[in-house]
């Protein structure tokens, strides 16, 4: 069945309105008794049916112009059924404009049969039933009008989501890509620095062994990002993205590259999921990452994450030049940390501190009730 209505689908319009017009010509003609006269006129009545969706108007138009002819000539004919069709086709496919002049020129010519041709005494009921006849062809077309048009509207909606999905999932695999680049760059720059002015060969054979290990791992990284984008890709599955559990390993690393960092995690992180365990991971690593870059050696930084079941709050503090240098205004940075914040309805505080130094700020608002710390 399903094959043979989309087989029936493919079928242009034109074949289908030209089959109508021609099995409507035929389903008259034993009522014409083989006269010309009336034959000919239903052919100019329900011939130019094949074309009412081409040119709905001047379809209506022709048929209206044979009706009249009909008229003139005093032919009753069955044909008249053209101007219903075409009255129909104008309320769903012409322009809105034209359905009230076809309303009007078909009730004139309601009015006018019922004048020549309704029985004695019955003028007012067949006028009456005639004008049902073609309200009711006039209201199916103007339904069937609302139906196309509320697909289409659909189908705009359906695309636009679409493409706002599209847009904001590069927005988010451009911040994934720029906190893995960005963090591990950094660090391996650092590391090399470190390794540059070692005063032993052990020290600097260690340094260039982080640097390595480093770049594998953002090699990692950046495939756990890609490959979570196609679903059920198995590398996604045994490589999940990191989480809460992994900032201890983050923090040995920015410790390696020389800032010493102290990590604290207050709470239960296991109950946070895997999601915004990523977003408070990325915001630590943007904001241990412009640490490492903008401060002199000697800063130390601070990491404290409070987990609540309603929220979980995070700080990170460095005791360097309480300033930075203003980012670029492409979605990276602190206004890419405030993005990620923002989809837990948090604000994101990042400044100076008055004694010195530089903070950031943040509360991730989660579902829930108690305080699961500890």
């Amino acid at each position: 069945m399903h094959a043979v209505l989309r087989a029936c689908s493919r079928i242009p319009p034109l074949a289908w309105d030209s089959l109508l017009a021609f099995l409507l010509f035929l389903a008259t003609l034993s009522a014409l008794a083989g006269k010309p006269g009336p034959v000919t006129v239903s052919a100019m009545l329900l011939l130019p049916l094949a074309w009412r969706r081409r040119a709905p108007w001047a379809v209506f138009c022709a048929v209206a112009a044979a009706a009249f002819t009909q008229w003139l000539l005093a032919f009753q004919l069955p044909a008249d059924i053209a101007l219903l069709v075409a009255l129909y086709t104008v309320a769903a496919h012409s322009a809105r404009r034209h359905l009230p002049a076809a309303g009007a020129v078909v009730e004139g010519g309601i009015l006018l049969a019922c004048l020549r041709w309704a029985p004695d005494g019955r003028f007012a009921i067949t006028a009456l039933t005639l004008t049902a006849l073609a309200a009711a062809a006039a209201a199916l077309g103007a339904h069937m009008r609302a139906l196309r048009e509320r697909a289409a509207h659909l189908e705009r909606e359906r695309d636009q989501r679409a493409r706002l999905a599209v847009a904001e999932e590069r927005a988010r695999i451009t911040r994934e890509m720029h906190d893995i680049v960005t963090h591990n760059l950094s660090v391996m720059v650092a590391l090399a620095d470190s390794a540059a002015y070692a005063r032993s060969a052990d020290k600097s054979s260690a340094a260039m062994a982080q640097i390595s290990e480093t770049g594998r791992q953002a090699l990692t990284d950046m495939r756990r990002a890609l490959g979570i984008l196609r679903a059920g890709e198995a590398d996604a599955e045994r490589h999940p993205l990191p989480g809460i559990a992994e900032l201890e390993a983050l923090a040995d690393q920015t410790r390696a590259a020389g800032l010493p960092t102290l990590l604290e995690i207050q709470g239960d992180p296991t109950r946070l999921s895997s999601t915004a365990q990523l977003t408070v991971y990325r915001l630590v690593q943007e904001a241990l990452t412009n640490t490492l870059k903008h401060t002199p050696p000697g800063t130390h930084a601070e990491v404290r994450i409070r987990c609540l079941a309603e929220a979980v709050t995070l700080d990170v503090a460095d005791n360097g030049p309480g300033t930075r240098p203003l980012d670029a205004p492409s979605g990276h940075g602190i206004p890419g940390m405030r993005e990620r914040a923002g989809a837990y309805d948090g604000t994101l505080h990042a400044g100076p501190l008055p004694g010195g130094g530089w903070r950031v700020h943040t509360r991730l608002e989660l579902d829930g009730g108690a305080d699961v710390s500890g």
